[in-house]
């Protein structure tokens, strides 16, 4: 099945945030190595969740590309995740922009383009259905 144009670019969003937090995971990595962590275990499980979002986000993002459920609906989860994230953060003072806006408007953006993929996926779906099968004999 060829993905749309929405899914395309929804993925391309799930593909980036995914990159982004291996980039954040490697930074905390290299912060561990320099001694920063004031608690090795916590630094090490907030490391492996690091990674295991960006793997999700990943697997989300070849999903979505192929057109599965699964991908779009994890997906939407995450981007509300960051969407709140980037909310609560508002609360922090001083308010650190960068981050409200690198987190908040990515999330708002793929969100967007996955409900989008979703009714597009859906409009496809009602569309390759014969023109019988709704109808009674």
């Amino acid at each position: 099945m060829r993905s749309s144009a929405v899914a395309t670019a929804a993925a391309a969003v799930l593909a980036l945030e995914g990159a982004a937090l291996l980039v954040f995971a490697v930074v905390e990595l290299f912060g561990l190595g320099r001694g920063e962590a004031a608690s090795l275990p916590t630094a090490l499980a907030l490391i492996v969740l690091t990674l295991i979002g960006a793997a999700a986000l990943v697997a989300f993002a070849l999903g979505t590309r192929r057109g599965r459920t699964w991908a779009r609906s994890g997906g939407i989860v995450l981007q509300v995740l960051a969407l709140a994230l980037a909310l609560a953060s508002l609360t922090v003072q001083p308010v650190i922009w960068a981050f409200v806006l690198g987190v908040g408007i990515p999330a708002l953006v793929g969100f967007v383009l996955l409900i989008a993929a979703t009714r597009a996926g859906a409009g496809a779906e009602r569309a390759a259905e014969p023109a019988g099968d709704d109808q009674e004999t």
